[in-house]
């Protein structure tokens, strides 16, 4: 018997598989148009992720006599059930999600209700998660972001004919769909994720188009509404201490200032090299709380110091320009502004939850894109870059 008796590829079946393969390599084809330096990025900060989560709970488990690696392999899978999200996004033309915008919005509004019923559990200070059995936990804010990019972008960025801008009743009804949402959040309470609502809603009608009224009247009716709730005590305790550290460190060391101060000192302990990766001492004492969710950029400053804090910041900052990249290349005023949403939505997260490390901004419960331990926060991530991926494919402009 020859040896194609046994399975060897025929002539016609090489040419066909080679046929396949080229197709899937040639310049039209979708892996092509992938924006694979933004992956790339993507890839190495849930890498560095992975490496300062296991940093910051090893020393912990191992205290407490439980595997070092717990955390690690939760992590992981997080990532993995997130890359796979991610691509499930990024299939289906975006055009086509605009239809689903509004059932987004309603799944995610039940689930912002529910987080106030019973179902509801207090994590941090925060009512903000739903607690399912067997140790499973999410937290519904995450995915309203997705159906807040989503629903913006529907309803402002479908102009009529021989119009380029949103109309007035368009902006009135985004700005109650969004004002609904951001109630609901605010109920939890959950500053964070209102501040995030707010930059995306600011940054998707500046897109858009709307007059510059608009944004001037939101803005001063933001400054106005916040001294409102100052004034009328809506905030809560842990809210009022977070501010009141961020104005003034020292005015409670050991209480209220206590995280912001252990955040500078183990981000000002790693000097320019670091102290080297498992070698950090406030790592390792548990000085900082939280420290693999919100305060992970302390575990990068303390153990490797000002250049791995850099280059962190340099893949962040990569993520973000090729997503500004192709909401800058779309032509498609729906795919632009989604692509806007998801831009101003890690923008501000990362700027706020690096910021807070350093000083800079208040504390509030906002996760390190790609890099904090989190289930939910990680699936959302993930599918806003499947978002992108998606506006990236079908965008004519880089055919």
């Amino acid at each position: 018997m020859t040896a194609r008796g046994f399975g060897a590829p025929s002539l016609g079946s090489r040419r066909y598989g080679r046929s396949l393969l080229s197709r899937a390599s040639a310049p039209g084809s979708p892996l092509w148009r992938l924006d694979w330096v933004m992956l790339a990025a993507v890839f190495a900060l849930t890498v560095f992720g992975a490496l300062l989560v296991w940093s910051a709970t090893r020393v912990e488990l191992l205290d407490a006599g439980s595997d070092p690696t717990s955390f690690l392999g939760k992590h992981l899978l997080n990532v993995a059930i997130g890359a796979v999200l991610m691509v499930l996004a990024a299939l289906p033309d975006y055009r086509v999600l605009r239809a689903y915008a509004p059932v987004a919005y309603v799944l995610a509004s039940i689930g912002l209700i529910a987080v106030l019923t019973p179902l509801g559990a207090t994590i941090n200070g925060s009512h903000s998660w739903i607690v399912l059995g067997g140790g499973i936990q999410f937290q519904p804010s995450e995915f309203a972001k997705i159906a807040l990019v989503l629903g913006l972008a529907m309803m402002l960025g479908e102009p009529r004919d021989g119009e380029v801008a949103p109309r007035s009743n368009d902006i009135i009804l985004a700005l109650v769909a969004a004002a609904v949402m951001m109630g609901l959040i605010m109920l939890q309470p959950d500053l964070g994720t209102t501040m995030v609502f707010v930059a995306v809603i600011l940054g998707v009608l500046a897109v858009s188009g709307a007059d510059l009224r608009w944004l001037s009247g939101l803005l001063a009716a933001g400054v106005i509404g916040s001294l409102l709730v100052w004034q009328m005590g809506l905030l809560e305790d842990y809210q009022i201490a977070r501010f009141t550290a961020f104005a003034d460190p020292s005015v409670d060391p050991r209480g209220v200032g206590y995280n912001a101060n252990q955040a500078l000192i183990a981000i000002g302990s790693g000097g320019l090299l670091g102290k080297g990766l498992f070698n950090g001492g406030q790592t390792a004492g548990h000085f900082v709380p939280e420290q693999h969710t919100d305060f992970i950029f302390t575990v990068a400053g303390e153990e490797l110091g000002f250049v791995g804090g850099a280059v962190l910041l340099v893949l962040l900052g990569i993520v973000l320009w090729r997503g500004l990249r192709i909401a800058m290349a779309c032509e498609d005023p729906y795919g632009r502004l989604v692509a806007t949403g998801v831009v101003c939505w890690l923008t501000f997260q990362t700027f706020v939850n690096i910021g807070m490390t350093i000083g800079v901004m208040p504390i509030t419960g906002l996760p390190l894109p790609f890099v904090s331990y989190g289930g939910t926060a990680t699936f959302a991530g993930m599918v806003a870059i499947g978002l992108l991926q998606g506006v990236r494919l079908r965008t004519r402009r880089y055919d």
